[in-house]
């Protein structure tokens, strides 16, 4: 072969790397779209964002399904029909194992008073408000003790407003809500009083942008990776729990009962250094609460089977996390559970009344719950744009 023959082989090998290179550096077309499109419409048709902007670190199963949108407006004043009147009509139209992208579009203010579920065999569902700052809402009233058709009580798992099961499902700018009436403070907390806005039991659901609220057990985080975005939370007592895998960023978390926070039969009992296993990044379960306010009376913030990590976040002084509650109100603690533990938050009052001592995380400690790598979010979480292009 001779020397011209080799360097034009050379010289095509350096193009086609850094014609690779810069693939893999240029922002995507659905980056450079959310310039030219609404971005409402962008934010539905992103593909999951990935650490390098590679395809090779996306979920399969999610980039084939971005490339197709079905879009499904769901208006109950459209005269004309060509308008889905219920979310659960348009639910139900769903093919069972589609791999396509539903996209739930739902008008500004509207109340959709129904209950919805969407069952495991039907992936890749988007709910959203057309315009999230008139956010629409989805309100039920059922408890854990409302009699199902059988003449049973649903229990916690029936009684939610919004059911999620299947995996891949995105909500943005969407108020859940379960309006049934609340209990009297003294009783706070009652066995079946739970009344759930949102159950999540699919896995890769993302949550931007929205406002769940119910009484007790207002977020039934059941299992699954979940991604929690710049949302609000509110609720009675015990309002977020369940064995999910979530990280809940910039949200705001609110307590709604009034008066003294009462006993729970369940707490966590004091972290030591063995139990950190059970909140290592591996493990299948546990909350995350990053840049997140606590705001309210004094109330739980979890159960003890599943551990909390608060970093950078600020709690109001009446807010009492459940490890804390033992030392401060003589809850009941069992013999055995997960563990509180906090970084770098800011909660004046009980950090003036109670040595912390080994529930405070060194940033070694810390560091798997502080980003997006704690859900395993990089192959999957949807790239949401910044507060600044949102306001456009």
């Amino acid at each position: 072969m001779g020397a011209a023959t080799k360097k034009m082989q050379l010289e095509a090998a350096v193009v086609g790397l850094l014609v690779l290179v810069v693939i893999c550096w240029l922002p995507s077309s659905s980056e450079a779209a959310a310039q030219e499109l609404g971005i409402y419409d962008w934010v539905t048709q992103q593909p999951a964002a990935t650490g390098g902007g590679c395809a090779e670190k996306k979920d399969a199963a999610l980039s084939a399904a971005e490339r197709i949108h079905i879009n499904n407006v769901i208006d109950p004043s459209d005269s004309d029909e060509s308008s889905y009147k219920t979310i659960g009509e348009s639910v139900a139209n769903i093919p069972d194992g589609s791999t396509k992208r539903y996209v739930l579009t739902l008008m500004p203010g509207v109340v959709y008073r129904e209950k919805v579920l969407i069952g495991k065999s039907k992936p890749f569902v988007t709910i959203r408000s057309r315009d999230p700052y008139n956010p629409a809402v989805i309100v039920w009233n059922d408890t854990a003790a409302t009699l199902g058709k059988d003449g049973k009580p649903l229990g916690v798992d029936g009684s939610s407003t919004v059911t999620v099961e299947s995996d891949y499902f995105i909500a943005y700018g969407v108020v859940f809500r379960n309006d049934a009436p609340s209990k009297a403070p003294a009783a706070a907390w009652t066995k079946n009083g739970e009344a759930p806005a949102l159950r999540l039991l699919g896995t890769k659901a993302t949550i931007y942008n929205c406002t769940i609220e119910g009484g007790q057990g207002a977020l039934y985080d059941q299992k699954g990776l979940h991604y929690i975005k710049s949302s609000t939370i509110k609720g009675t007592v015990d309002f977020i729990f369940g064995l999910a895998k979530s990280l809940y960023h910039d949200c705001n978390i609110v307590a709604a009962v009034d008066g003294a926070a009462p006993d729970l039969p369940v707490a966590p009992q004091p972290v030591g250094s063995a139990l950190m296993i059970k909140v290592a990044p591996g493990s299948e379960t546990g909350f995350a609460f990053k840049t997140c306010i606590f705001q309210g009376q004094r109330i739980y913030l979890g159960r003890g089977d599943a551990p909390s990590v608060y970093s950078y976040s600020k709690m109001d002084k009446m807010i009492v996390p459940i490890i804390l509650s033992a030392a401060l109100d003589n809850a009941h603690v069992p013999d055995k559970g997960y563990f509180y533990a906090l970084f770098k938050c800011h909660q004046p009052e009980i950090e003036s009344r109670l040595n912390l001592g080994e529930n405070i995380m060194t940033y070694a400690q810390a560091k798997p719950f502080l980003g997006t790598q704690f859900v395993s979010g990089d192959s999957w979480i949807p790239s949401l744009p910044p507060p600044d292009e949102a306001e456009r």
